[in-house]
């Protein structure tokens, strides 16, 4: 089982984690609300965790652009 970590506005594949075990505590999943899960983590039949976050560029974008906090999707 492995985590990946994809940014949720471009795409880009930000890291891998293949530790095993890994457990939500060490992650902070635990910290996150039902909904919040339910949008960014996708577990697949593989066994592998798909975890949606942001990469340095878009967060950067955001910073400077804070109206881009409307979009899903802002950098093509």
């Amino acid at each position: 089982m492995a985590l990946h970590y994809y940014c949720r506005h471009c795409g880009v594949k930000i890291g891998t984690i293949s530790q095993v075990p890994i457990y939500s505590e060490q992650l902070g999943f635990h910290h996150l609300t039902e909904e919040e899960r339910l949008d960014m983590i996708s577990y697949l039949p593989n066994g592998e965790i798909h975890v949606k976050t942001i990469c340095e560029d878009c967060y950067e974008a955001l910073e400077r652009n804070p109206e881009l906090h409307q979009c899903e999707k802002f950098i093509q």
